[in-house]
């Protein structure tokens, strides 16, 4: 059974910082190529970052800079780290696998006050 969940979202205030997590169990971390998305209400579900499974990264325009995108293959984790956040960054964020069937986690709510 695979099983994505992430973590640490929360409430923060512009230009904070913030470091999510997504546990993965079920799938051959390694091999697998790995993204995060977002959803903002009313918005479609946005690719923010990827990952190859040998580490090479790619951002969406809006985030470059301040996300990091990074994976520990040992823990089966991936971590996108968020630094000097907008209020346009409020989003349900999303860890997803890039297989032949995509799996998706539940999401984290991430709200950034002006």
């Amino acid at each position: 059974q695979v099983r994505l969940e992430e973590a640490g979202g929360g409430l923060v205030q512009a230009g904070e910082s913030l470091r999510l997590s997504c546990t993965t169990s079920g799938i051959i971390f390694s091999w697998v190529d790995m993204d995060w998305y977002r959803q903002a209400p009313g918005k479609d579900r946005e690719l923010v970052a990827t990952i190859t499974s040998k580490g090479s990264a790619n951002y969406a325009d809006s985030v470059k800079g301040r996300f990091t995108i990074s994976r520990d293959n040992a823990k089966s984790t991936l971590y996108l780290q968020m630094n000097s956040l907008k209020p346009e960054d409020t989003a349900v964020y999303y860890c997803t696998s890039k297989t032949p069937t995509r799996y998706w986690g539940q999401g984290t709510q991430v709200t950034v006050s002006s």
